[in-house]
Order: structure tokens, then C-alpha cells, then sequence
């Protein structure tokens, strides 16, 4: 089992959009590489400092970590800079967090692959993992529990895999 943080603007959506893939095993959403205190929600919707984020637990032998990402890219504008659909601030900027070095030359690969396409450089933060705060429990499977909140992720991207539960 491997891990990878991923901030894709809105934590909601892009909590609900990576469940569907067969080898992803646990997602949590929370707050990254911000200052060294767990924030509130409120605290980081003021300027905290901390990226909306989903933790990704994942089975690389299912899901390869350049599979994964090239799902992620799918879903974010990784050209704006604190902006993904309708929300904007520091808490929604795009990163991939990582705890392990062996995961670089994966994540470079793909991030060279999606600038090339985009033909300029892109807005997505590639650091390590600084800190993951646990969002709370309200947060935690939000468009599952309520199917008609917003997101700047399309519906129809929710269901691009048969995975089941």
C-alpha cells in the first residue's frame, strides 16, 4: 500500500471522483502543508495557509502512481493558480504532496507529460509532505451524503469506473 496527498482545488469532489477506482483502498480529506497546527475549516476558508487536500491510500499493484495522477490531471486546471471552477483562495491550489522519494520520478514523468500538452508551465505545487490535518467528520464523503452540493468537478467524471463497494 502506497500514499499520495493530492490537492485538487475543492476536497469534496476530488474525494468522490478518486473512490471509483478500483485500487484506491482509502481516501481522506483534509488540510496540507500549511502552517503546523490543525485549522479549522473556517481558519483555512480565512487564508490559513493549508491546501484542501485527499490523501490517497492506493494498492500500486492495481493502480500505478502515473495512472493515478493522470486521473487527477483529468479533473484540475493545472494552469490557475488558487482557482479550480468557481472557488478561488489559497486553499484551493493544486499539489502532489508526497512522503516517499521513490514516488518523483513517477510524478515528474506525468507533470512533464501534462505541461508538454498544455504548452506552459503549470500551476501545481510538487513539495513534500509538510503536515495532513484530518478534516472534520462533515467533510469526510460530503457528495455521498449530499449528492447535490457543489463542485467544480462535472458529474459525469464521478463515473468513469464500475468500482464497487
Amino acid at each position: 500500500m502506497k500514499t499520495i496527498y493530492l490537492a485538487g482545488g475543492c476536497f469534496w469532489g476530488m474525494q468522490k471522483f478518486l473512490d471509483q477506482f478500483e485500487g484506491v483502498k482509502e481516501t481522506e480529506v483534509g488540510y496540507a502543508n500549511g502552517p503546523d497546527r490543525a485549522p479549522s475549516y473556517r481558519e483555512v476558508c480565512d487564508n490559513s495557509g493549508h491546501a484542501e487536500t485527499v490523501r490517497v491510500a492506493y494498492d500500486e499493484n492495481v493502480l500505478s502512481l502515473s495512472e493515478l495522477l493522470r486521473f487527477y490531471f483529468m479533473v484540475i486546471d493545472p494552469t490557475s493558480k488558487n482557482r479550480q471552477g468557481m472557488d478561488s483562495g489559497i486553499q484551493y491550489r493544486t499539489g502532489i504532496y508526497y512522503t516517499d522519494e521513490d514516488q518523483l520520478p513517477a510524478i515528474r514523468e506525468v507533470y512533464a507529460e501534462v505541461e508538454k500538452k498544455e504548452g506552459k508551465p503549470l500551476a501545481v505545487e510538487v513539495q513534500p509532505l509538510k503536515n495532513f490535518f484530518s478534516a472534520e467528520v462533515y467533510h469526510q464523503k460530503y457528495l455521498d451524503k449530499n449528492p447535490g452540493g457543489y463542485c467544480h468537478i462535472p458529474t459525469h467524471f464521478f463515473h468513469l469506473a464500475d468500482k464497487k463497494e
